[in-house]
């Protein structure tokens, strides 16, 4: 891969990764809510979801998900209920902050982002994007190395950017009824990025 092809590639995974999405408007949400430090395992748990599956994709997932199309259509289904019950829960919280122990207003952990990134319809095609366009069937392990590590490297500030937007937010934010509206519409905003998985 030439020096230009992997500037381009970077500045696709800076574009797809900082754009409006499932992962980003949760960030936002987790920024106003949690602040920046305790949404810090949510971003790493992007970061390494993500890169798990571009390598999956790369090395054949893809293929498979083409071949089996049932397959994919269960992946649908599951990713966008899930997809519907973070809405629910961000839809909810009433409080920034939250106790320990309350459900409704816990940050994502490390984990449960990470496992997201399986079942996000758009981390699916940013990943299936990458792997079409930058690797090379002639160097295959080479080039899903490096479309992995071009997002790895751009990832964690991209996405640190939307729960930057929401920590600085939390001031305006501290007010219960700006708070309720705010996360009603977070909970909409990620519910509707679901639309064009449906189509």
């Amino acid at each position: 891969m030439s020096a230009d092809v992997f500037a381009a590639l970077l500045v696709f995974a800076f574009v797809s990764s900082v754009t409006p999405g499932p992962n980003n408007f949760m960030l936002l949400a987790s920024g106003v809510n949690f602040g920046f430090r305790r949404t810090i395992p949510h971003m790493f748990g992007i970061a390494f979801g993500f890169a798990s599956l571009l390598v999956a994709a790369g090395f054949g997932l893809g293929a498979l998900l083409t071949a089996f199309p049932t397959l994919y259509l269960v992946l649908k289904i599951a990713g966008g209920a899930y997809l519907l019950y973070l809405a629910w829960r961000i839809a909810m919280s009433r409080s920034l902050g939250g106790k320990a122990g309350d459900e409704k207003v816990n940050p994502m952990t490390f984990v449960e982002a990470a496992a997201f990134q399986w079942v996000n319809p758009k981390a699916w095609v940013m990943a299936l994007t990458a792997m079409a366009l930058y690797t090379n069937p002639e160097a295959p392990l080479f080039t899903v190395l490096l479309v992995t590590i071009a997002f790895v490297i751009v990832n964690f500030p991209s996405v640190s950017i939307w729960a930057g937007f929401g920590v600085a937010l939390r001031g305006f934010l501290s007010d219960p009824v700006r708070l309720k509206w705010f996360n009603i519409a977070m909970g909409i905003s990620l519910a509707a990025t679901l639309w064009p998985m449906l189509r």
